[in-house]
Formats: C-alpha cells, structure tokens, sequence
C-alpha cells in the first residue's frame, strides 16, 4: 500500500473539520525562537489566536476567552487570581462584550518567524502564511473523506482513494464482487450484460453507529451524494473543496461512468450515439456541470490548469455553448453579489466618514477654545512675571538699603570690617575685581554722604606695592543745604588687631579739586593715599592687620575744623 495509514480511534468521529488547524492558539514550538510572555494565551499559553485583551489588561485567545465565559457562570481572570487574588475586582470579571482585539499584538504575532512541525516538511514563513501553509501542506496527516478510518498524507489521498480504501468499492452485480476503482475498470466476468450494475458507496456513520459524531450544526460537502463524508462551518467547507479538486473529480468521474453502465445499454447505439432515459440523461448532465465547474474553481483557485480525462459522453460536447455560459452567469451573479456588499461597505465608511468629520469639526472648535483659554492664561502669566520681576528688584533695592541703613554712621566715623581677603586680594590681582566700596556713613544726621574706596593690590603709584585706600564724596538727601566744597579733616587706620601698630594717614580737602565739590552724579571721583600701606607690611607675620583673614578699616571725619 502506496499511502501511510494509520487508524484512527474507534470512538472518534469519521472526519474532522479542524485538521491541522490550532482553534486555541498556536504550539510555542512552531517559531523560531521562543516568544514574548506578551504573546502568550493567558489560558492555555499558547502564542495567542486572534488575540483579545480584557479589561483587566490579560489577553486571550478569542477561542479560549470564548471557552471559559460559556463554561463558567462567573469567570475570573486567571492571571489576576494567580498573581494577587486581593486585586480581583469588577475588572476581572471575563465577558466576551466587555473584552476587544488587540490590533497592535496580533499585528506582532503575524510577523513571528514559524516552520512547519510536520515530518518531512521544510516549510519556514511568518506566523499570518501559517494556516494557509497547514491547509496546503502535503506531508500532513488527514482523514480519508470516506470514513474508512485511515489517516494519510494529503499528497497520497488521491493514491489511497485508487488503491486502498476499504470504503471506495464497487460491487459487481454480475458476480457480486465488491472491487476497488482499478480493479473495476479492468474487470471482467460473465453472464447478463444486460444486468445493472450497482455502485455501492462508503456508508457514513449514523448517530445510532457512532454516538461520537459531534452534535453541533455542520454543513456537508457539496459532493456528499457522490461519497464525500466531509462535514465543517462554511469556512471549512470552502477551504476543504478548495484542497480536494483531485479527489472529488476522482469521485465524479467514477460516478458518471457507473450511471452511464447503468442506464444506457450499448446494443441499442444508433449511429454512435447511446439512446439513454431522460431521467438518466438529466442527471448526467447535472453531474458534467459540476465536473465543469469543479474545472473552472480548480484552474482559477490553485492557479495552474486542472488536467481531468473527460468520459465517453457525448452530451458534455454538444453542451459546451450551454456550460460556458452557465459559468459567466455565476461569476457575473457572484460579482454582482460582492458589487453589493461593497456598496454597502461603502454606504457605511461614507456614515463613518461623516461621523468623523463632525467629531473632528468639535474637537477643532473646542481646540480653539482651549488655544484662547491657554494664550489668556499665558499672557496672565507673562504678567505676573513681569510683577514679580520688579517686586524682586524692589526687595533687592530695599534689601540694599536696610543693609546700608544698618551699617552706616551719623557722626563722621566709620569702622569698615572686610572679610575673605585673601579671595579679594586675588581678584585685585587678576583684574576681576580691582577694588572694594564700603557702605555709605554721614558725618551727621543730615550731613555729607561719603564712602571708602580701597585697592588691595595698590592703584596708580601704588600698584602693586602698596595698598590704596581713597574717600569718596557721594550724592546725598541734604547737599543742597550744606556748604560747598567739602573741607572736613579725613583720618585713615588700618587695625592692628593686636594693639600695637596701627597705621594712620590724614590729609585735609583740596579745596580746588572736582572731587570735594558738589556731586552731579552719583559720586565724585576718589581722592586719598596711593600708598597707604607697603603690602610687604600687610602680609608681615609680626603685625596683626589681617587676621582670621580679616582687616578693619577706620575713617575719621573732623566735623567741627
């Protein structure tokens, strides 16, 4: 026996509609490489079949997720009740109304890389071609269509329905014999050539022989009269007779040549041409048309010319006009048909597309809404930006002038404390800040406004050697009633902060000079000592000016000369 059988059991069904085929998502060993627990079916983790995601965020498999809610009166997530069963809440709660396809995973999954699990396959390809693979594939085991429990190659299906299924037999009514195709095309006995001689067809299992037999609502093959046993949803029926063209054509031609023995008789030909019944003759015909059919579905579905030897009736040329046209009015009757349903998609996109447009027309209006909503709020906040600047420089003014408020003196003297000297001296040096201002003093309450200036790395002819220290008549409140020049006595120190050697320098106002005149601006230019003290002296370890890298300066202003 050319085919590879095997025996299927006793109390399951003569064929299967699912063969091949994984309703409940696919075996993780058909891809190439293990995949993404996000692509796993939270119920029978397998890679997921039309994926469905819950409200609780786990996906199932639309077969399992339909599973489990009509199996169950009140589902729970699984994976909810696995990880933390405090967690379970309303969402958990599994229904197929309140569960969507996730578009974007099953996206994912049609792009897995798969093969074909099938022993002598070598069939690799993405997981969306996987089906169409396992419908097509040769070396996959199926079910005889005849019921005779053999399970063979699709590739050798058309060998064991010649060769050796049981169930494909012809009995002889000359004889008796029961003959398998071959050998009745070649058989011969004696006795009445006249006698009829009956076809005897595979018997498909009835309810009361195999109570196995699934219960549900299946549609038969179209070529059932004819022996096919195959039973399936719509969607498998199509696929099946689009996979069995050789077999049923198989079965067609056996059949027409056995109505034709059985009904035409060949003494009575006249002129070539076999009178035969009428009822006979109808049927025949109805068959060639199927055969026909069968030819043109085969030629267009595979894609290549079905090759069928035609039998000896002379009907199927006379009627060729009558089938050519038969065939153009059901592809134009099927085009009509899909011509409607388009237009009926169409019709309902158009209400979408309107739908949509309206939506988007709200949302572009309450988008300007918002836009004037936002550019009001930004420009409140522009504003009050711009109060807090000036509120900042405001505090920052007055925060000065508290400082200097507090520092100041109202009696002509002024003691001047400069911490971090060594920092500044460095800056003096460098150029980045060459020299240093005290905070404002008066000589009286309502007198002259003045300050200190000083240069730690010395100015003028003092630079670099000796530390310069100047005085700086200011602008103040009450210039316009004082007398005109400054000609006040100005002492300078410089504390030793061991009491032993301060340094003194005193000179009295050049009368003459633009910087004890009334000032026009700010302050007047400086005027003072240049060489106030050697640096040398100022960093001598054997005098106390600068300690715990501090100096204080003292300015005395004779008010009363």
């Amino acid at each position: 026996m050319a085919e590879r059988a095997l025996r299927a059991p006793p109390d399951g069904p003569g064929s299967s509609p699912d063969e091949n085929e994984f309703p409940f998502g696919y075996p993780i060993s058909i891809c190439e490489k293990v995949p993404d627990h996000k692509y796993l079916c939270s119920s029978c983790n397998n890679v997921l079949k039309k994926a469905q995601q819950t409200l609780c965020g786990h996906r199932y498999c639309s077969a399992c997720l339909s599973w489990i809610v009509r199996n169950n009166q009140n589902p729970i997530c699984q994976k909810c009740n696995a990880e933390d069963p405090a967690t379970v809440n309303e969402g958990s709660l599994l229904t197929e109304e309140r569960a969507f396809s996730d578009a974007a995973i099953n996206k994912e999954i049609s792009e897995l890389k798969v093969h074909c699990r099938t022993p002598g396959c070598s069939w690799s390809g993405v997981m969306k071609s996987f089906e169409d693979h396992q419908s097509l594939c040769e070396y996959a085991l199926i079910p005889c269509h005849t019921a005779c429990g053999h399970m063979v190659m699709r590739k050798k299906l058309a060998d064991h329905l010649e060769n050796g299924c049981v169930n494909n037999t012809t009995t002889c009514q000359k004889c008796k014999r029961r003959l398998s195709s071959n050998e009745y095309q070649t058989h011969k006995c004696e006795g009445n050539s006249s006698k009829e001689q009956k076809r005897t067809y595979p018997e498909r299992p009835s309810k009361e022989k195999n109570h196995s037999t699934p219960l549900n609502n299946k549609d038969s093959c179209r070529f059932s009269e004819i022996g096919c046993s195959f039973k399936g949803s719509k969607e498998k029926i199509k696929e099946h007779e689009k996979t069995a063209v050789g077999t049923h054509l198989i079965m067609l031609l056996q059949h027409i040549n056995q109505l034709s023995a059985s009904f035409c008789h060949g003494a009575g030909a006249v002129n070539g041409v076999i009178p035969c019944l009428a009822p006979a003759e109808s049927k025949v015909n109805g068959l060639e048309r199927k055969v026909s059919d069968l030819q043109i579905q085969g030629a267009l579905e595979v894609g290549g010319d079905l090759e069928v030897d035609c039998f000896p009736v002379s009907s199927v040329c006379e009627e060729e006009s009558i089938l050519q046209r038969l065939v153009r009015e059901k592809v134009i009757s099927e085009l009509e048909n899909k011509l409607h349903v388009f237009e009926n998609i169409v019709a309902v996109l158009n209400k979408e597309v309107e739908t949509s447009n309206l939506e988007i027309a709200a949302f572009q209006r309450q988008s300007g809404l918002d836009q004037d909503v936002i550019q009001s709020l930004e420009m409140k906040i522009t504003e009050l930006h711009r109060c807090l600047t000036q509120k900042d420089a405001g505090l920052s003014k007055l925060h000065k002038s508290l400082q200097s408020f507090e520092q100041a003196s109202y009696d002509g003297v002024f003691l001047w404390k400069i911490t971090d000297v060594s920092r500044k001296f460095h800056d003096s040096v460098t150029g980045r800040a060459v020299s240093l201002y005290s905070p404002a003093f008066y000589t009286a309450k309502y007198g002259y406004k003045v300050c200190l200036r000083i240069y730690l790395n010395g100015d003028g002819t003092g630079k670099g050697t000796h530390v310069s220290l100047f005085f700086v008549v200011m602008k103040g409140e009450y210039d316009a009633l004082l007398p005109w020049p400054f000609k006040h006595k100005v002492t300078f120190m410089m504390l030793d902060q061991n009491n032993r050697e301060h340094v003194i320098d005193a000179f009295r106002p050049d009368l003459t000079s633009a910087s004890f005149q009334r000032p026009v601006s700010d302050m007047n230019v400086a005027s003072g000592c240049p060489m106030f003290l050697p640096l040398s002296k100022l960093q001598s370890t054997k005098f106390a000016y600068v300690k715990e890298d501090t100096l204080f300066l003292k300015c005395i202003i004779e008010t009363n000369s």
